[in-house]
Formats: C-alpha cells, structure tokens, sequence
C-alpha cells in the first residue's frame, strides 16, 4: 500500500515537474511557427485534447522567422550575439586554465585570499558595477563595439571560470602528474598530455556556463553594446513598444536563444555531467 502510495506521489511529481518546465518551453517553440492570430487561441473548458492540438498540430510557418531575419535587423543581432559569445569563451576558458593550474600548483604567497578575491569579483551583480565600467570603456574608446562587449563578458567570465578550473584541477593528484615529470615530460608537456585530458569534462561544463552567461546577457549589452552592438535579448526587448507587442516575434526570438544553447549542451552532455560530478565530488 505505501509502495502505490510513494509511485503515486513520484507520478504526480514528474507530471507536474514536467508541466512546470517542458510545456512553457514547447508552447514557446509551438507559437513561433504560429501565425499572430492563432498564438492566443484556447481550448474550450474541459477540451483537453484541444490542449495537446494547440501544442502539436496547427499549421507551422517561418512567417515570424522571415519578419525577423530577413525583413528585420535579426540576422545582424544573432551574429553580434555569436561573435560576443563566442569570443569571450575563447578568451576567457584558456585563460582562466592557465590561472587556474597556477593557484593549484604553484607557490604563491596568500593564494588562497587571491583565489577568494577572483571569485568574489564575480559575486557583485552587473549593475552594481555598470556605472563604473560604462565610465571606463568610453575612455578607452571601446563603448558601443564589439571589442567592447567581448571584453566585459571576459571580465565576469574569465573569475568564474578561475574559480571552477581550479577545483577540477585540485582534483587530481600531483602523484600522476609527477610520474610524468619522471618520464622526461616538462611541466607545459604534463599538463597538456596529463592534467588536460583528466579535466576535460570540467573544461566542457566551464565552456557551457560561460556561454550561458554571455548568450544570456541583457544589461551589458544594453548599457556597454548599444545601438551599434545590439544582440538577440535587446532586440527582443524592443518587440515591444508603446503601441504594440510582437507576439510571434517575440515567441521566434526566443527561440532563437534557447536552441544553440539546447544543441550545444545536447553534444557535450556527457562532459557537462561529469564535469559538474568532479566539481561536485572536490566540495
């Protein structure tokens, strides 16, 4: 009896679990291939296959897709997305390896008030250091580039990605790294051929969340990209104005935003698991 009772109750949990996460997501994806006037559309009360129809069978366009990319400015935002993106990981996870594999190796006098001081840059909350930034990046001429952006992504990426490579790294024993030294391999060489291939997964879980970050940004963009560095989440926000609201534009952006980061954590699952599994087991 207990044991229907406890299948019951994960049956009810998964059910609304997946209510709570999975319809928003697919209503978001259903409604940007939908025509503006079928968006809104309801079932009658008590139709619930009319549910599953508004969700699953209608008639799919890219009319949203086409207003946005072609006879809007999108295709310009999704490109200065990529790019901002893009570029910050690259700069960012490389060198935060590099910082990262100092701190757990090296010898440094007060590493650990350094090692608190990187992670704790990141805890202040973008806006509270906007100001200050905005201030910075227009006397060095970079307000309002490309170059600009990336290099404020880099500054709240490159932190937090210190932060996580360091507990990976501490992760594996110096033994095995030593046993490469023995076999004639200089430290540059037992990192790469060593330390490397151990924390791949956790360099794959670093690559994700930064993208995250980056991908997701609004107020950076916003305040330090403006109108000549616009990205996908202000070109969204301004669907919206005084005298109308763009829906299905809306729904498309979206999308947009959610799929390459759905695909990108789709092929690296498995080291986005794991990685968070090793940072998980180091505490």
């Amino acid at each position: 009896m207990d044991s229907r009772i406890g299948k019951t109750l994960k049956i009810i949990a998964v059910g609304l679990f997946f209510i709570w996460t999975v319809v928003p997501v697919i209503f978001l994806v259903a409604s940007s291939f939908k025509a503006t006037g079928d968006i809104f559309d309801l079932p009658k009360p008590g139709d619930w296959v009319g549910i599953f129809k508004l969700l699953f069978v209608f008639k799919a366009s890219l009319t949203q897709f086409h207003n946005m990319f072609i006879e809007g400015p999108f295709f310009a935002y999704l490109r200065n997305s990529l790019l901002a993106t893009g570029l910050s990981v690259l700069i960012s996870v490389p060198l935060g390896l590099l910082a990262a594999y100092g701190l757990s190796r090296g010898r440094i006098p007060g590493k650990k008030h350094f090692y608190f001081w990187v992670i704790s840059t990141r805890m202040a909350p973008p806006v509270a250091v906007m100001v200050p930034l905005y201030v910075l990046w227009r006397s060095f001429h970079i307000l309002q580039t490309l170059p600009g952006l990336v290099l404020a992504y880099t500054t709240f990426n490159l932190p937090f990605s210190i932060w996580l490579l360091r507990g990976f790294m501490d992760s594996i024993p110096r033994e095995i790294e030593e046993a490469a030294y023995v076999d004639g391999r200089n430290r540059f060489r037992g990192f790469l051929d060593v330390v490397f291939p151990l924390i791949a997964p956790g360099v794959g879980a670093t690559v994700i969340l930064c993208s995250l970050m980056a991908w997701n940004d609004y107020i950076f963009a916003l305040i330090l990209g403006g109108r000549a560095v616009k990205t996908i989440p202000v070109g969204i926000s301004e669907l919206e104005s005084a005298t109308s609201i763009l829906w299905g534009q809306i729904m498309a952006g979206g999308t947009v935003l959610i799929v390459p980061m759905v695909i990108l954590g789709l092929v690296i699952k498995k080291f986005l698991v794991t990685g968070l599994t090793m940072g998980a087991m180091r505490g």
